[in-house]
């Protein structure tokens, strides 16, 4: 099954880029000024939204499966840019931030399994940037856990 994008620059002078899915549903990209207005986050930037956003859906789908009750979740995605064009990133480090009532494992063993098989930005990532899957839970109680689940990349994944 194929998906296809229609993007398009309405004003070809400047960096916007409108982008169209098959289901009508639009993202919009921009350069920084002068080029680009700086009105949304650029196409880099999108995929690192395109990563957490993926990753995020599968781990509240495993942790709601395991009945796990998150108060909050957030996913923080920070990447380090080659300094030679095309720049791309060499390093990207995703921390899951979750609070309420998780257990630890439950937690862990959800974000290993969107990094190692669920996730595809993950994985078409992976194939050339190292990729570093944390989390930090915070429980109903105020304790808090952190770990390193797992660092997948070109050389494959380890714990």
């Amino acid at each position: 099954m194929a998906t296809h994008v229609r993007t398009r620059m309405p004003d070809p002078t400047r960096r916007r880029v409108e982008a169209s899915t098959d289901a009508g549903l639009q993202v919009v990209m921009d350069g920084l000024p002068p080029d680009g207005d700086g009105s949304a986050p650029g196409p880099k930037e999108t995929v690192l939204a395109a990563l957490a956003g993926c990753t995020m859906m599968d781990v509240a789908a495993i942790l709601a499966k395991k009945r796990q009750r998150p108060a909050t979740y957030e996913v923080v995605v920070s990447a380090e840019v080659a300094p030679e064009h095309p720049r791309i990133y060499t390093r990207i480090d995703v921390e899951h931030r979750v609070t309420g009532v998780v257990e630890a494992e439950a937690l862990r063993r959800a974000v290993e399994l969107s990094a190692t098989q669920y996730c595809p930005v993950n994985a078409m990532l992976s194939g050339r940037v190292r990729i570093e899957h944390r989390y930090h839970l915070t429980g109903a109680d105020g304790t808090v856990a952190t770990d390193s689940v797992v660092v997948i990349g070109p050389d494959g994944a380890s714990r």
